[in-house]
């Protein structure tokens, strides 16, 4: 029997823009058009990727998350959108997305109610998916809120997957399932890359050094149970949204982000306002290396090797028998700290036997130079900052 997930997707991990964390269910247009969920954003941000080289840099989907249904749905009993913030419906938003060389992401829920409480898909899976995909949708991201029973949940994922696949258009399918199921009982992984592209495990990003550091202790408390299912086609996602650019992250901290996401083969998925962005934070989301590892087609997740007082060190296997690592400094007081490692300690010992180049990522780039397998590593990393390099 074929699997349910038989779209050949996500082959690395998807990159685009998300609308939640930044504008949330902003739905109040005459207050603020510019911050407001509305068809004007959406093209605004498809302009500014196609024109400011994010679309260059692989960011490729512009995605559109809760809050932009009408309250009803129609007498056909399909979802709508929003008549007034999007008067042109979503197929013609689509097209606009598309005629840009991007892809366009919606939002459903696997519920009778979105999380904002807009319907949801439950009864509705089939027609629902015949509907985005006559729009011209080309990911769909899939909430779990308002299920009534852990059975139910599981359910809708797999009917809106089969459902997906039977329209025939290519849509990557994104799931919030395991997070939903965690409370009550340990997720299956397998099931779920069956069924899904990528998969949300932890609670919302928020823009705080906290979120991210949270993020960061869960994968790696839980990393024996998540690391070895990611790869091609299916990939972990510890929320997905790389909110550099935005107010709660100093520099470090922006670097730490966009470093750890990338050796966790996560899906990048910006949500900041790209019409007001720095120079500096677009120049660290497009940075050519760290994405390149990102996207790096050997597609295994990185781990978390060791902690040591106030530093962990990461590493990610990739293509070409290289490795990125990663060193990341937890504190939050003083200045500078050193770090150093053996370089026989990478790679099970085979990341610099008998020699290696290394090369500095993040946070600037530059080349280290040459070491022996027994040589060591010392690492300056800044208070709550990371240092990525290529081994």
């Amino acid at each position: 029997v074929a699997l349910a997930l038989d779209n050949g997707l996500a082959r690395t991990p998807p990159m685009g823009w998300l609308h939640w964390e930044r504008f949330l269910c902003d739905t109040d247009c005459a207050a603020d058009p510019r911050r407001c969920v509305s068809e004007q954003l959406f093209v605004e941000m498809a302009d500014r990727m196609a024109a400011e080289g994010w679309r260059d840099a692989g960011y490729e989907f512009i995605c559109i998350d809760d809050c932009w249904m009408a309250p009803t749905r129609d007498k056909q009993g399909r979802l709508q959108a929003d008549p007034k913030r999007f008067p042109g419906g979503i197929r013609k938003l689509a097209d606009y997305v598309h005629s840009k060389g991007l892809k366009l992401g919606i939002y459903s829920d696997v519920g009778n109610k979105t999380c904002a409480g807009f319907p949801g898909s439950y009864n509705h899976y089939d027609l629902d998916a015949q509907t985005f995909a006559s729009w011209g949708v080309d990911l769909l991201k899939f909430d779990g809120c308002n299920s009534d029973s852990l059975e139910l949940l599981a359910e809708g994922y797999r009917r809106m997957s089969l459902a997906l696949n039977k329209t025939g258009r290519s849509i990557v399918y994104s799931c919030e399932w395991p997070f939903y199921l965690r409370p009550v009982q340990q997720p299956n992984y397998t099931e779920i890359k069956h069924y899904c592209n990528h998969w949300r495990n932890f609670y919302d990003v928020y823009d705080s050094w906290s979120s991210i550091k949270s993020i960061l202790d869960w994968t790696a408390l839980h990393q024996d149970s998540i690391v070895k299912i990611a790869g091609p086609g299916g990939w972990n996602d510890p929320d997905m949204a790389l909110v550099i650019g935005n107010f709660g992250l100093s520099w470090d901290q922006s670097v730490t982000q966009m470093a750890m996401w990338a050796i966790m083969a996560a899906p990048l998925f910006m949500s900041n306002d790209l019409r007001r962005i720095s120079p500096e934070a677009k120049c660290l989301l497009q940075n050519k290396e760290v994405i390149a590892i990102n996207q790096d087609p050997l597609g295994k997740q990185g781990y978390q090797l060791t902690k040591d007082k106030n530093f962990q060190l990461w590493e990610r296997p990739l293509s070409g028998r290289a490795y990125a690592v990663a060193v990341l400094n937890h504190q939050e007081i003083g200045g500078p700290q050193k770090f150093t490692l053996s370089l026989t300690f990478l790679g099970n010992g085979l990341a610099c036997n008998p020699a290696c180049s290394i090369r500095q990522v993040l946070p600037a780039s530059r080349d280290w130079g040459v070491y022996s397998w027994i040589s060591s590593l010392s690492v300056e990393v800044n208070p709550t900052g990371t240092v990525l390099l290529k081994v």
